[in-house]
């Protein structure tokens, strides 16, 4: 009306809940391909893994390495992560000897496994061999074929020596700094 500037036509938009308004300026493009970009709740939890191998990746031999492994399509021979983890995708399929730090299969592995810390077997994985690890997750579905030796877990350098504690069926020796035990009659002990 008169008087009144009429709002400016714009595309800036009110955050819900936030109070704060989103201009083009402040946002980034959406990709030219029209691609729908998801919530980060709903990526793949590997997708940082750096090394990579697609379903289309056939690999025949012995692998070694020093990051942690995904894996999507086929493997056949021996793989040495010490230190990193293996994991093995959905359409997965790994028929090797393994040692890793950890491994996780969402697929199927065959073979005699190793893990020093945790082997995690996902609802739509299957794994048979002999396994070590001093962790084991198989989730409901899961299908596990083989048998499991529980490696017990490296001691820390802040763990008392065992000859430094007392037996669980004797209590601590008294002190002279704790009170005298009173009995019913009066007498006291201590």
């Amino acid at each position: 009306m008169w008087g009144q500037k009429e709002k400016e036509s714009s595309t800036e938009t009110d955050m819900p809940g936030t109070g704060q308004v989103l201009s083009p300026a402040d946002s980034d493009p959406l990709p030219a391909s029209g691609a729908v970009v998801h919530p980060a709740a709903e990526r793949d939890p590997w997708e940082q893994v750096r090394t990579r191998f697609g379903k289309g990746f056939r690999f025949n031999g012995e692998m070694t390495g020093s990051e942690d492994v995904y894996v999507a399509g086929e493997i056949e021979g021996s793989i040495e992560l010490n230190e990193n983890e293996l994991i093995v995708g959905s359409s997965g399929d790994v028929r090797a000897q393994v040692k890793a730090r950890a491994i996780t299969v969402s697929g199927h592995l065959k073979g005699q496994v190793r893990a020093d810390e945790r082997i995690e077997i996902l609802k739509s994985g299957s794994l048979e061999g002999d396994l070590e690890t001093a962790q084991i997750v198989i989730e409901d579905g899961a299908v596990f074929r083989g048998s499991i030796d529980i490696l017990k877990p490296e001691p820390s350098e802040n763990a008392l020596p065992q000859g430094n504690k007392p037996p669980l069926s004797q209590p601590p020796a008294a002190t002279e700094s704790d009170p005298p035990i009173v009995s019913p009659d009066g007498s006291t002990d201590g």
